[in-house]
């Protein structure tokens, strides 16, 4: 479900861009698209910090049930927004709830069908996901395909042919935006038939969830504040007034006191519980660590999707040198989410074989490959028939560095134990997103240093050729960021064999 939301993004963000800044450029509305990507990381990583706690504290279901609800709608109401900034302020509250379902739904499901068969649970709940990224391109594909079908139909459950066009203008993205409010629906069932995991219960008994404080929310409240001032500073405008000079120690600082603020939940919870007796030194020195270090391990893999199959769609749309698109962004969409399905679900198999540090070191490797096969080699697309190579290499990088997120549903929750275990892995899986989305922020910067500026000069194919070779370099280089990872790994515990904590 959270990736059918994130998925709605790349497929509805230009044209939904270009019905509200109409009088805008192109480089305006990119500017745009990525401080609002930036945005709702930084939503998501508060979202995994808050709702993580609420999953410690009043248990995995409801807290799971509410994050559904925020996500859900509030990507719903997006279908309605006339400004930017609107856009963008739907988007950071969708993002909480999206945050705190992926560390719910992964810490629930492991308590509740652990043992021997957490890898294949890791693998579907990695498969599962991308499964909502299908969706949204054959939910695309299909809606650009029948727009006159939908609009007939639209109308014949007495919908008025003024809001039938509403909802339909510009490839209908309003109409996938509402969309995005289904997942709302299911959490009638969550609460009534999803059982609470009894591992949780066993805490709540123990006393171990009375640890958990209201007022250490202050701390990821500032976190918010602060990662959000950090988005703002990178933003064109501000940046060009205030510089890198400024930018620079500002970015520091406001690191600081979200990972100060965002890890004061846990912190205060350690204290009192070690006062109790529940927790011992080497064990908080143990979780500390952890979560760091699954922090940094996040941040690579996401960051890393943003600078390659995230951005394989958008990229891929301008191809055509006659600007023929023949739905090849929703053909691009579907393709890398084809590679995701499949290789999320083996990947946590391969872990098992080959423990926890070899497999991300490889999946670094790969992930890396597939980036420089896709973006070299993809230069030109004609627009008649299907291109059998782009959506080869479509697949590779989906799949490729989607695969962590077959690998994080199994090496996370043997990080932390069950008392700290949804706000552990809500933190690492999104305070990574933060540092993705202040990476994000840096890719203006990046294609300067391939020439960007000279775009700008040119015009027709000559222009069209020079974005594109621009852009290739800077997804590529900005892809390197898994060299970091094939590193960091080496210092993260080794789990394999282990039983949850």
């Amino acid at each position: 479900m959270w990736q059918m939301e994130m998925g709605l993004f790349p497929l509805i963000g230009k044209p939904a861009l270009q019905d509200m800044l109409p009088d805008s450029t192109a480089a305006v509305q990119g500017q745009w698209f990525t401080v609002i990507i930036a945005i709702f990381l930084v939503g998501a990583a508060t979202g995994g910090v808050l709702f993580g706690w609420l999953g410690d504290k009043l248990g995995r279901v409801k807290a799971m049930a509410l994050a559904i609800f925020t996500f859900a709608i509030f990507t719903g109401l997006c279908a309605f927004v006339t400004e930017a900034w609107q856009f963008a302020a739907l988007r950071f509250v969708a993002s909480l709830g999206m945050g705190g379902e992926w560390a719910l739904g992964v810490a629930l499901v492991n308590e509740i069908w652990g043992g021997k068969n957490r890898a294949w649970i890791a693998g579907m709940i990695g498969a599962a996901s991308n499964v909502g990224f299908l969706l949204t391109g054959v939910l695309s594909l299909y809606l650009n395909a029948s727009l006159e079908t939908i609009t007939h139909w639209i109308s014949s459950v007495g919908i008025s042919q003024e809001t039938a066009d509403y909802l339909l203008h510009n490839r209908g993205w309003r109409l996938l935006a509402v969309s995005g409010a289904a997942p709302a629906l299911i959490n009638f069932f969550i609460l009534i038939f999803v059982p609470e995991s009894h591992k949780w219960e066993a805490e709540k008994k123990s006393g171990s969830t009375s640890h958990w404080a209201t007022k250490d929310l202050l701390g990821v409240l500032a976190a918010a504040v602060a990662a959000l001032g950090i988005i703002t500073v990178w933003t064109p405008q501000v940046l060009e007034k205030v510089g890198n000079a400024v930018a620079l120690p500002v970015t520091l600082v406001g690191l600081a006191i979200a990972l100060w603020g965002y890890l004061l939940p846990v912190r205060r919870y350690m204290t009192r519980a070690q006062a109790g007796g529940s927790v011992q030194s080497d064990e908080r020195a143990f979780i500390m660590k952890s979560l760091l270090i699954g922090a940094g391990l996040a941040a690579v893999a996401l960051m890393g999707t943003w600078g390659s199959a995230q951005q394989a769609a958008k990229w891929a749309s301008f191809l055509s040198p006659d600007g023929t698109k023949s739905n090849i962004i929703e053909y691009v969409v579907i393709a890398t989410a084809l590679g995701a399905i499949l290789v999320t679900l083996i990947t946590p198999l391969v872990a098992d074989k080959l423990g926890r540090r070899l497999t991300y070191f490889l999946l670094c490797v790969l992930a890396l490959s597939s980036a420089f096969v896709f973006f070299q080699t993809n230069h030109s697309y004609t627009g008649s028939g299907m291109p059998f190579w782009l959506m080869t290499s479509a697949f590779l990088i989906g799949g490729l560095t989607a695969s962590f997120y077959g690998f994080f549903p199994l090496y996370f929750p043997e990080l932390f134990p069950t008392s700290v275990r949804a706000t552990g892995q809500g933190f690492c899986f999104n305070f990574g997103r933060l540092i993705a989305a202040i990476g994000s922020l840096q890719f203006v910067n990046l294609m300067s240093l391939f020439g960007s500026a000279k775009v700008t000069a040119l015009e027709g194919e000559a222009r069209r050729l020079m974005q594109l070779e621009v852009e290739a370099n800077a997804f590529s280089v900005l892809s390197c960021i898994y060299l970091v990872g094939m590193v960091l790994i080496w210092f993260a515990p080794e789990t394999k064999g282990k039983s949850l904590q």
